[in-house]
């Protein structure tokens, strides 16, 4: 088991340098669309806590308009007004994720784990859902193939702090085939069972 987080750095860094060299050409195409439709930069930053509570960096293609709160509540549907139009088409296929491959590589993110969430957020969470911070954050984690917009946060929480508990290779391979299906049949893409508190508290870019 040691050996399992030195060696799943290692895939990481095999995985991702390849997918990106070729997925630049569908970069570059997204990230025009972005620009065109919409003023202002075509890459998302907002920064993210990371493994151990580090903050970082985290990017992905803006999905919302330049005038939206970033830390607003997250979109509940694909008409929401504060999406551009390849905004929602980004969304819906979750390409606008793609620029993460880069937080990989710089061993801020990996393919699976639990997904990063705000800095301020950390210190709303118990011990127990702490321990999410004991791993890298992922692209895709136990969390988005159980219910991804179904679920409540602590729902979520509960479940990367399982996923920490019991990561591992199979683990790993059952989330990634688990999403591949979620992707392309655009399953529970937007929040839909938030409380008040959490709709306010939301993520504008998520």
């Amino acid at each position: 088991m040691r050996l399992y987080p030195v060696c799943k750095r290692v895939f990481d860094i095999l995985l991702c340098i390849p997918a990106i060299i070729v997925l630049l050409p569908l970069f570059v195409v997204l990230a025009i669309l972005v620009r065109v439709e919409s003023k202002g930069p075509a890459i998302f930053r907002q920064e993210r806590a990371g493994k151990g509570g580090k903050a970082f960096v985290f990017y992905k293609f803006r999905t919302m308009k330049l005038e939206c709160d970033p830390f607003g509540a997250s979109p509940k549907g694909a008409d929401d007004p504060r999406l551009t139009r390849i905004g929602t088409f980004l969304r819906e296929y979750s390409l606008d994720e793609l620029p993460q491959l880069f937080n990989i590589i710089k061993g801020d993110m990996s393919p699976v784990g639990p997904r990063p969430l705000y800095m301020a957020q950390v210190a709303e969470w118990n011990e127990r859902q702490r321990t999410r911070l004991l791993v890298r954050p992922g692209l895709t984690g136990l969390a988005q193939v159980s219910g991804r917009g179904e679920l409540t946060q602590e729902e979520k929480l509960e479940l990367d702090a399982r996923y920490v508990e019991t990561a591992g290779w199979a683990l790993d391979m059952k989330i990634v085939l688990a999403t591949i299906g979620r992707v392309f049949g655009r399953k529970s893409i937007y929040e839909k069972r938030y409380s008040e508190t959490e709709r306010t508290r939301g993520e504008g870019e998520k």
